[in-house]
């Protein structure tokens, strides 16, 4: 299904491109732009421009005539046990998304070491063309791209809730498709005059869109990079992830061996483990063949039973994943089982979707439980 272009009648504040073409044409001075976002991010709370101090006159107007402090809104929010909290947002075209708030304790008691933190998991598409036949998220399509204020905007709303430190890029959609904005956001997010957020707190997640693993990797050397892999050779990728047709494996990992040559970063890879598909011995073993040579931490991910006629899967079983991540270990490969958030609240990782038809309504959302990937710093 293709994307619908999408119609705005009202322009984001974060949406720092739009002020600066708009401010180009009125020839107010860009540096105002920073004395803008210093002032939003540092007043947050007040949801509001109108008492900064020593602003053009009209650079004011073209923003109160033109803006909002945000264009989209939560409708609901939801809590699990464990202090996960969902969001359900609504966009100005009435197009529906969901981000997540993950609270993480790493502190030790006796050591008195570590800290609490707070995650936030970020949608960039409405849907997604990728179609993954696991997800449920590719059985939606893909229905339009985020602006970059939209993006900002999750971030904004997050604040609502929690003092959010980092931020991964693993909710509906392929950031890497929608490249300019994500690309925009995280410089937003990143920005030590603005949100501050370090570059080591991103963790971008992609299925392997070739062409821009390494424009990310120039762009954001110090964000970390996780990858979708799910299969440990060319036939069977195809089967779970359809783009793999364009972006085969071999040049997949040529290129992540490109990336690493660059930024000298360890990568993450995700491999959700299907039970008889790919989390077998067999699968275990050529994934440490594949990947025996990259500096990586393997994440295993049990996968969770969807609501969905299209998709047939079972979750694997707990011996064949210890069994999984034994093999692993002989390869000197490190793995890590993904920790369950919001389970009690339907939580899984890259598995959200939104019923867009029926607008306004609390809709049954499926998202999977999203796992902290972030180094501990």
């Amino acid at each position: 299904m293709s994307s619908r272009k999408r119609k705005f009648e009202l322009n984001s504040i974060w949406n720092r491109t739009k002020i600066e073409n708009l401010f180009n044409k009125s020839n107010v001075k860009s540096l105002n732009i920073d004395k803008l976002y210093k002032y939003l991010v540092k007043n947050i709370k007040q949801k509001s421009w109108e008492k900064i101090k020593d602003f053009p006159k009209e650079g004011m107007k073209i923003l109160n005539e033109n803006f909002e402090f945000t264009t989209s809104k939560v409708l609901g929010a939801q809590k699990a046990e464990d202090g996960t909290t969902k969001l359900l947002v609504e966009l100005q075209d009435g197009s529906q998304i969901e981000e997540v708030i993950m609270f993480y304790d790493t502190r030790n008691n006796e050591k008195g070491t570590g800290k609490q933190r707070a995650t936030l998991c970020v949608s960039c598409q409405i849907g997604c063309q990728m179609a993954c036949t696991f997800c449920a998220t590719g059985t939606m399509g893909l229905k339009g791209s985020l602006t970059e204020g939209e993006i900002i905007e999750q971030m904004v709303h997050a604040l609502d809730y929690a003092d959010i430190s980092n931020i991964v890029f693993m909710g509906m959609g392929e950031p890497l498709n929608n490249y300019n904005n994500v690309k925009a956001a995280i410089k937003m997010l990143t920005d030590s005059r603005f949100f501050a957020l370090q570059n080591s707190h991103i963790t971008l997640s992609t299925v392997g869109v070739i062409p821009r693993i390494m424009t990310f990797a120039n762009d954001f050397p110090k964000c970390n990079l996780a990858l979708s892999l799910h299969a440990p050779n060319q036939e069977l990728r195809l089967k779970l992830i359809p783009t793999a047709k364009a972006y085969k494996l071999d040049k997949l990992i040529n290129t992540i061996k490109q990336y690493q040559d660059k930024t000298k970063n360890s990568i993450f890879i995700e491999y959700l483990l299907i039970h008889k598909v790919n989390d077998t011995e067999k699968e275990a073993n050529e994934l440490g063949e594949l990947l025996k040579d990259i500096k990586c931490t393997v994440n295993l991910i049990p996968w969770n039973s969807i609501e969905s006629p299209n998709i047939d899967y079972k979750s694997p079983l707990h011996e064949d994943i210890v069994k999984f991540k034994e093999i692993l270990k002989d390869y000197n490969i490190p793995s890590t089982l993904r920790q369950s958030k919001g389970n009690d609240i339907a939580g899984a990782c890259g598995q959200l979707v939104v019923d867009q038809s029926k607008k306004g309504n609390n809709k049954k959302i499926k998202i999977v439980d999203i796992e902290d990937l972030i180094k501990k710093q």
